[in-house]
């Protein structure tokens, strides 16, 4: 099974996510790279809960096309917290709005095996895994946290003493 740092791209196909690592206002049209591809950066959590938010303000066909419409649609941290079951349902609703259409770029620390703590229904974890791979490139980054690295860096840094 493929570990973190899961990417998913599908026709168009676009580069990385970096331009878009800012978190974007609601308000704000989608973020353009230097190839005027729109692109979205959100967190998984925050979508999720946009998502719960629109439907039950009877606007969440609005709120999926608006996240269909994008050429690049990066989610971050999924895998982190447990999605109750109708927040991964709405999730599944924004990729298969984008299946074979546009681009997903999904980051990950657990390995698809691990994603059914967060997916808790067997089956909608299935489908949505499904979704993301078929057609998809995933690229492993590897398991160690390049904060947590960096952090280890600096601090052996300073902790050296001259001989």
């Amino acid at each position: 099974m493929p570990t973190p740092g899961h990417c998913r791209q599908s026709p168009p196909t676009t580069n990385s996510c970096d331009s878009a690592r800012k978190e974007p206002d609601h308000d704000q049209p989608p973020s353009r790279t230097d190839r005027s591809h729109r692109v979205r950066y959100v967190l998984a959590t925050k979508l999720v809960n946009e998502l719960v938010e629109a439907a039950d303000e009877k606007t969440l066909a609005k709120t999926i096309a608006r996240y269909g419409r994008v050429d690049l649609l990066c989610i971050d941290e999924l895998g982190y917290m447990e999605l109750d079951r109708r927040g991964a349902e709405l999730l599944f609703q924004v990729l298969t709005e984008r299946e074979e259409k546009a681009s997903v770029a999904i980051a990950s620390n657990e390995a698809f095996s691990g994603w059914t703590k967060t997916f808790t229904d067997p089956r909608l974890c299935a489908a949505i895994v499904d979704r993301l791979t078929f057609g998809g490139n995933i690229i492993e980054t590897g398991t160690d946290s390049y904060r947590l690295a960096q952090t280890r860096a600096r601090t052996d840094k300073t902790t050296r003493t001259p001989a």
